[in-house]
């Protein structure tokens, strides 16, 4: 279950004196609203999150973080394939028949029955 997160300005909030005298009270309206903003002179100061919502938010900067790694290594893991193919020991051989070739092809090219 993911908890829609809401704009600061959107929560629910306290003031922190409420929050000193009535946890209780704040424990049930953060498991209601699953935040809610923590003010002192009508300020925004917290934001007391459930245990669900900060794992979501943990969840997601760690999707965020991984995906362009995974992308770096995929980029890597193509680059060394190519060099593998450049590195062959057949490699010069080849590059120089192509050269030689002159945009030459050894055979004519089939363009099919119907061209």
């Amino acid at each position: 279950m993911t908890t829609r997160l809401l704009a600061l300005d959107a929560l629910p909030r306290q003031n922190s004196t409420q929050v000193k005298n009535k946890w209780g009270d704040l424990v049930r309206q953060v498991r209601s609203a699953g935040s809610l903003a923590i003010t002192h002179h009508s300020n925004v100061e917290l934001v007391v999150l459930t245990a669900e919502v900060y794992q979501a938010l943990l969840d997601t900067a760690q999707r965020q973080v991984s995906t362009p790694q995974a992308q770096i290594d995929e980029l890597g893991k193509q680059f060394q394939e190519r060099l593998a193919v450049l590195q062959h020991p057949t490699a010069p051989r080849r590059f120089a028949n192509v050269m030689a070739a002159k945009g030459r092809a050894k055979k004519a090219p089939i363009a099919g029955k119907t061209y």
